[in-house]
């Protein structure tokens, strides 16, 4: 995977990840389950409503970024997981049929004073439609192993 260990992690190095197709059946789902708007999950309502139909859930969309993310871009072998992500926007809605990429560019990234064996990268991720609109971006924080320090 691109990321790796914390030594091996570039300042400026843009990963990138995709694509992933989206259906009207898989937006109501899960809108039905966690978000369930009716310009989610009701097709007539969607209709009337500011977006003109059925939209995916914000949180529907950060999840797929984030399964993006764990499948191309995330060493599994060195991820420590998130504290936390800052500044979320969902700038355009996500429509049914819609095919999502994202772009990972890391913009820093810093060594534990506490916890040697680890590091923390900080990234900014844009999720990209088929038409290279931005539909989302969010600043990511991630942590990872070090190469000079075998445990956490």
């Amino acid at each position: 995977m691109p990321t790796g260990y914390f030594e091996d992690v570039t300042i400026g190095a843009t990963f990138q990840a995709g694509s992933k197709t989206v259906s009207e059946e898989e937006i109501i789902s899960f809108a039905t389950k966690y978000d369930p708007q009716p310009f989610h999950i009701d097709k007539e309502a969607a209709k009337d409503s500011p977006y003109g139909g059925i939209i995916a859930s914000g949180w529907h969309t950060a999840g797929m970024a984030m399964r993006l993310m764990v499948d191309h871009i995330i060493d599994l072998e060195v991820g420590l997981g998130s504290p936390g992500w800052n500044n979320m926007r969902w700038h355009l809605p996500v429509r049914p049929n819609d095919s999502l990429r994202v772009e990972l560019k890391i913009v820093d990234k810093k060594q534990s004073r506490t916890r040697p064996a680890m590091g923390t990268i900080f990234g900014k991720l844009i999720v990209i439609n088929q038409k290279d609109e931005m539909v989302m971006s969010v600043d990511t924080i991630g942590m990872v192993k070090t190469k000079t320090a075998s445990t956490v």
